[in-house]
């Protein structure tokens, strides 16, 4: 309920059509999510859609993983913010992400895999989409990591790791509807990070 004095907007036809685009591919891909199915469970037209998206369902499949994009941008921001250390701070993201999946019900893992994987070599414009997703996930941990003072080219690679190996961490858990997988994946790669070099050069990093 709306506090005194406060108004609540309801999202507009567009944002209706990107979110439910969005939700639908991320748990079916974009071969699986019909028009008509997309149209009615957003509350819109088909008219609707074309005046929003005249490329029709490719141009909101592309809205929509940006849309994703950013929410799980969210997710792993909150996650790197948790802790100073981007070691602790990696495996506190790996146990956003195993809560975020489990409260799913499983369901609700990377917006984008699905559609990413489906779409390789036969629907360019969506697979550069999703390929910009994953590269910018893996720029807010090379961003963390820089800051706590690796070198770049470092925290480039250990922030390819992180994202490649949580993305698959994820698929495990949905598969086996644990938050084991993405836990263990998360205390391994805290050591990793951990594992180099301190900016100091005082030695390394101790891992919890």
């Amino acid at each position: 309920m709306a506090e005194a004095g406060t108004t609540k907007t309801a999202p507009g036809t567009r944002e209706r059509l990107v979110r439910t685009a969005s939700r639908l591919m991320q748990h079916g891909g974009y071969e699986n999510t019909p028009v008509k199915q997309l149209v009615r469970e957003a509350e819109a037209t088909l008219g609707s859609l074309y005046h929003f998206f005249p490329g029709g369902k490719q141009e909101l499949a592309v809205a929509a993983i940006h849309y994703g994009d950013e929410e799980f941008t969210e997710l792993i921001r909150a996650g790197l913010d948790s802790h100073p250390d981007p070691a602790q701070a990696v495996e506190a993201l790996a146990v956003l992400l195993a809560e975020a999946l489990e409260a799913s019900q499983w369901r609700d893992g990377c917006p984008v895999t699905t559609t990413a994987l489906e779409t390789v070599g036969r629907v360019p414009e969506l697979q550069e989409a999703c390929a910009r997703a994953f590269a910018h996930w893996q720029d807010l941990v090379t961003a963390k990591l820089v800051a706590a003072g690796h070198p770049e080219d470092e925290a480039r690679d250990l922030a390819a790791t992180v994202i490649n190996t949580l993305e698959g961490a994820e698929t495990s858990a949905q598969v086996t509807e644990s938050r084991t997988p993405l836990l263990v994946a998360g205390r391994h790669l805290a050591r990793l990070v951990a594992s180099y070099a301190s900016p100091d050069g005082t030695g390394l990093h101790q891992p919890r």
